[in-house]
């Protein structure tokens, strides 16, 4: 088998529908689309969703839940991620956003994923029980700051 003698499964492409042919090819006249109305009209498009004027499904549904304008976001950092920070270094949400580990305008939370094996000044938004004791078993220090800068 060569590329010169591929072909479609028998049977799997059918000819396009040719309309408007005159009475005999059995979609003349109106070619499927009927008398008047806005579907028989060229450029036709509805909107998605559109049920031609019954209540559209979207609108029937009961809305659900409530989302909360002010909701504070806070980027997930591990521990591993801090080793790789210089001992005795202050590490803040500004230093952590500079170094790409973190997203401007959100409060950063340290969780106690991987290992931290330096001294290191923490001064973040929230860590947890677990993270601050291995960073204070390092050698280190927390210190958490209060929510800045926070978007909903």
């Amino acid at each position: 088998m060569t590329l010169a003698n591929l072909a479609p499964q028998e049977g799997s492409r059918k000819p396009k529908k040719r309309v408007g042919r005159g009475p005999g090819s059995g979609h003349g006249k109106t070619s499927g689309r009927g008398h008047k109305g806005a579907k028989a009209r060229s450029g036709y498009q509805s909107k998605p969703g559109f049920e031609g004027g019954q209540m559209p499904l979207q609108r029937r549904l009961p809305k659900r839940g409530f989302n909360n304008i002010f909701r504070k976001q806070y980027e997930i950092i591990g521990l591993g991620q801090l080793d790789a920070f210089e001992a005795g270094q202050e590490i803040s949400t500004e230093t952590l956003v500079a170094a790409g580990l973190a997203k401007a305008g959100n409060g950063v939370k340290i969780l106690a994923n991987g290992e931290i094996s330096k001294a290191l000044t923490v001064k973040v938004e929230k860590v947890s029980g677990t993270a601050r004791e291995l960073i204070e078993k390092a050698g280190g220090t927390v210190v958490e700051t209060a929510v800045s800068g926070q978007q909903g």
